[in-house]
């Protein structure tokens, strides 16, 4: 797989002010935050009518054959984890490889086929300069005729300076064509930023990350703004969410991974939050799909967690999720990550075992997402 550096990124404003105070110690930052449809409906036949006579039944649906259990985990070893669903039919998979160094693909035509499908390297980290080390949490986005990764990384020799980038590919088939370095999304303040995240809404796109603001008490907090192209922002950047309740804030003042669920005419952008063990967590925004979504005040959060780890299941530290739809083209299917134990050895950084998980999404009567629990793991024949 070719890419290649961009020599014709557009200029962005931003504010370069050297004067502000210094940004918390790089490990300390990082360790907050590492640590921290395409597809048609199908349509139900009808069965035949029973030949004619006095007690002749009428003709009803056919019941849905039941969709084939997911398997979990899904993929071991990969955590951040990204799944959409392309107009073509098929699932595409990326996340983050335990090494950090490299952005690999999947693609498969269901989801349980994401689990043994062939994996690509597309992108590798630099061997020096920018994006160097800390190759985290890509996502794969198809915008105006054009695949787009976003992605987090450093400098090889500033590995915990980590910004946010963006790869793109002209290509139909984004296992193919080259992939070209569009470089830097340039913020605000040149801070620890991460986890990038882009959607339409109403005409706009817009991007919303995790970033450290200088002189706030937190590693980081939750940011949007418009965008002027796939890499360059425009107009104001505000502040959606900043880490305040207890449960936000074990080990590490975290708000990352945010993700966008549109549905009933609201708008739910999920998060997660405190360090990256067993205490990870999913926290829930929600907006009126026709709000201001630049008004901080047009965004309502929700004071307990959404998704949390759960002893019976066993499963612990979910987080950095994702929406898709499954195969029928209806049903909204969380994707997330979380280990299957709760204790940690050393730094959590460093325990590759954050596996990529994937359940049904429920919906409660008032139109809101029902995450219900982490799901335990697949029985598997013989075990």
């Amino acid at each position: 797989m070719q890419y290649e550096m961009s020599n014709d990124r557009e200029a962005v404003r931003m504010s370069r002010d050297h004067d502000l105070p210094d940004i918390p110690g790089r490990r300390t930052v990082l360790k907050g935050a590492a640590l921290a449809a395409g597809a048609l409906a199908v349509t139900p036949g009808l069965a035949q009518a029973a030949p004619a006579r006095a007690t002749a039944p009428k003709p009803h649906p056919e019941k849905r054959p039941e969709a084939t259990p997911y398997v979990n985990p899904l993929v071991l070893q990969r955590a951040d984890p990204h799944i959409t669903r392309h107009t073509d039919g098929r699932y595409y998979f990326t996340a983050t490889v335990p090494e950090y160094d490299r952005i690999v693909l999947r693609r498969a035509r269901t989801l349980n086929g994401l689990s043994t499908a062939a994996e690509s390297v597309i992108w590798r980290a630099h061997a020096t300069g920018p994006m160097g080390a800390h190759i985290w949490a890509p996502e794969l986005h198809r915008i105006g005729g054009k695949w787009y990764i976003y992605f987090a990384s450093a400098p090889a020799e500033d590995v915990w300076a980590i910004r946010i980038w963006v790869l793109e590919n002209a290509s139909p088939d984004p296992f193919k064509g080259t992939w070209v370095e569009r470089g830097q999304i340039r913020t605000a303040w040149e801070t620890f930023s991460l986890d990038a995240t882009t959607f339409q809404h109403r005409g706009t796109r817009y991007l919303v990350w995790a970033q450290h603001e200088p002189g706030m008490d937190n590693n980081t907090a939750l940011w949007i703004s418009e965008m002027a192209n796939p890499w360059t922002l425009t107009g104001p950047q505000v502040r959606l969410s900043t880490p305040e309740y207890d449960w936000e804030c074990v080990g590490y003042k975290v708000n990352e991974g945010p993700y966008v669920l549109k549905r009933n005419g609201r708008i739910f952008l999920t998060y997660s939050a405190s360090a990256t063990d067993w205490h990870y967590c999913v926290g829930l925004l929600t907006a009126d799909d026709h709000a201001d979504l630049l008004d901080a005040r047009s965004w309502t959060k929700s004071p307990v967690p959404v998704f949390t780890s759960d002893d019976t299941t066993r499963q612990y530290g979910p987080g950095h999720n994702c929406f898709t739809v499954a195969e029928d083209g209806r049903t909204d299917v969380l994707v997330y990550h979380a280990r299957q134990y709760k204790e940690i050895t050393g730094d959590p950084l460093h325990d590759p075992n954050r596996h990529t998980r994937i359940q049904k999404l429920g919906w409660k009567p008032d139109g809101t997402p029902d995450f219900g629990v982490p799901v335990a793991d697949t029985v598997r024949e013989g075990a």
